[in-house]
C-alpha cells in the first residue's frame, strides 16, 4: 500500500475484494446500500455504500433515519433477498 492509499482509506489495489463502508471495518462486503441525497442529487442518481453482514442494519438505519436510503441489494447483483 502506498501513502496516498492509506490517507484515502482505500484498501490495497491487489486485494480486489470489496470492503464494508462502515468506518474502521475491513470485512468483506456482501451488500450494496443504494442512496441519494435529494437536496443535492437528481432523483434517479444512486450513490452506493458497501456493507458486510455485521454492519448492514447499522448503515441502512443511518441512511433511513436521514431520508437518504433507497434500496439494499446483494453485492453479487442479484435482486433476491433485497429490501425495497
Amino acid at each position: 500500500m502506498n501513502l496516498l492509499d492509506s490517507l484515502s482509506g482505500t484498501p490495497d489495489a491487489g486485494a480486489g475484494t470489496p470492503v464494508c463502508s462502515r468506518k474502521a471495518c475491513r470485512l468483506n462486503a456482501s451488500w450494496q446500500l443504494l442512496w441519494n441525497n435529494p437536496r443535492i442529487h437528481t432523483p434517479e442518481r444512486r450513490k452506493t455504500w458497501l456493507a458486510c453482514d455485521e454492519h448492514r442494519d447499522w448503515l441502512e438505519d443511518y441512511l433511513r433515519t436521514r431520508g437518504l436510503w433507497k434500496e439494499t441489494l446483494p453485492l453479487d447483483g442479484s435482486t433476491e433477498g433485497g429490501t425495497a
